[in-house]
């Protein structure tokens, strides 16, 4: 059965608590990387004493690892998923579309990565799939007939007729928000010195950053070399070493054992950075990054980092997708050529690259923490506090020790 935690939430809440009368708001933890970018919304709302947050990690027969030590890590009141799914919430906050249909009250619904349209073509859930896919389908946003987001955050005017296509009855619940992420990310930018000195990367020395997505053809998936292939090059070209790999790698091989895959790296100096953050901040701090048609390396496009490409998934790329803008301007990786050299070529096409991303990631810069916050006040039905929600900067980046 398992035990109910006696909290703010459920039967009897009103005799354990201090403060009454809040509406509550339950945070939906599935993944690392729905995590990750929950935990840009939820200051926009958690000073308030009129809200009382809780979180869970949803699963089924199956779940990911190291959830639990993540909202621990994070001070988070976690409840059983069994216990969250028997109650009603005023707000659900959102980041991935599992199991949506199971839970009670209003969903803000925002896309966990860059842009809320796939960067493949097809899923790869679907094994040897026909139909293209991307994040935006029908099957995704509704169940029997239900549209399931009360409010279905979208960064870019385009995603908005791209909906309209494929899931027409959810388009009123569609506002076009921006990306909090990107925002913050540009933000970030007056913070690169403390980030770089926080890396322990001088004002001289080129900090090149691998960026790894998942899956078999992604740079880590395919190339597990390059890391120190890299590093054999760094000497010569006054060059440091970040790596920074989706979240997913490491559910899904254990923290341990991607350390231990990298353990010869980082004893060479390898900046190897933790899943839960840090990789924004590393990404400001760089001035090259190698990478695949993972959020992070069109991240690092749009805010003016060389980009070159190490993998990518061939023909599975979805033509007008983010990716395949970064891949028609970024040049590839050549791993036998020098690094300064490289950094060089790479560095004539970042103006364009950065032009041309910095326009598709985000229909409104800068606004994405205001519009989503005016959208949970209203889920709510609470006043908006006056004066801008509370913003902060990137902490500074930990790597991982040797």
């Amino acid at each position: 059965m398992g035990i109910w935690l006696n909290g703010p939430i459920g039967l009897g809440a009103q005799t354990r608590i201090t403060r009454s009368g809040c509406r509550t708001v339950l945070v939906m933890v599935p993944t690392l990387a729905a995590g990750t970018r929950l935990f840009d919304l939820v200051p926009l709302i958690e000073a308030d004493h009129r809200i009382q947050l809780v979180f869970t990690v949803p699963h089924g027969t199956s779940g990911w690892h190291g959830l639990g030590d993540y909202l621990r890590d994070q001070r988070a009141f976690v409840v059983p998923w069994r216990q969250a799914v028997e109650h009603r919430f005023d707000l659900v906050l959102a980041a991935s579309h599992r199991h949506l249909a199971e839970v009670r009250g209003p969903i803000l619904l925002v896309p966990h990565g860059a842009g809320a349209m796939k960067s493949r073509e097809y899923s790869r859930k679907a094994g040897g799939a026909t139909v293209p896919s991307t994040g935006l389908e029908r099957d995704l946003l509704t169940y029997r007939g239900r549209v399931l987001p009360s409010v279905l955050a979208l960064t870019h005017d385009r995603e908005l007729d791209e909906l309209r296509n494929r899931c027409e009855e959810a388009v009123p619940a569609a506002i076009v928000a921006g990306d909090i992420c990107w925002d913050r990310l540009v933000a970030g930018l007056p913070l690169r010195n403390a980030y770089r000195h926080a890396l322990g990367v001088g004002d001289e020395e080129l900090l090149v950053t691998i960026s790894s997505t998942w899956s078999p053809d992604s740079v880590f998936g395919r190339l597990p070399g390059l890391y120190r292939k890299i590093l054999d090059k760094a000497p010569e070209s006054g060059a440091r070493v970040a790596a920074v790999l989706h979240p997913q790698i490491w559910a899904a091989h254990g923290r341990r054992q991607v350390v231990g895959w990298l353990s010869d790296c980082i004893r060479r100096g390898l900046l190897l950075l933790p899943p839960e953050e840090g990789w924004r901040a590393t990404v400001v701090a760089s001035d090259w990054v190698v990478g695949d048609h993972g959020s992070t390396t069109t991240y690092a496009a749009g805010i003016g980092r060389p980009v070159s490409i190490a993998a990518c998934p061939g023909d599975n790329i979805r033509e007008g997708s983010l990716a395949a803008l970064v891949r028609s301007f970024a040049p590839p990786f050549r791993p036998r050529r020098s690094l300064r050299r490289q950094f060089s070529d790479a560095s004539l096409y970042r103006e364009r690259l950065q032009m041309e991303v910095s326009a598709a990631i985000s229909s409104r810069p800068g606004q994405a923490a205001g519009i989503l916050r005016a959208a949970m006040y209203r889920l709510l039905a609470l006043t908006v506090p006056t004066g801008e929600g509370p913003s902060a900067p990137f902490p500074l980046p930990e790597p991982i020790g040797g």
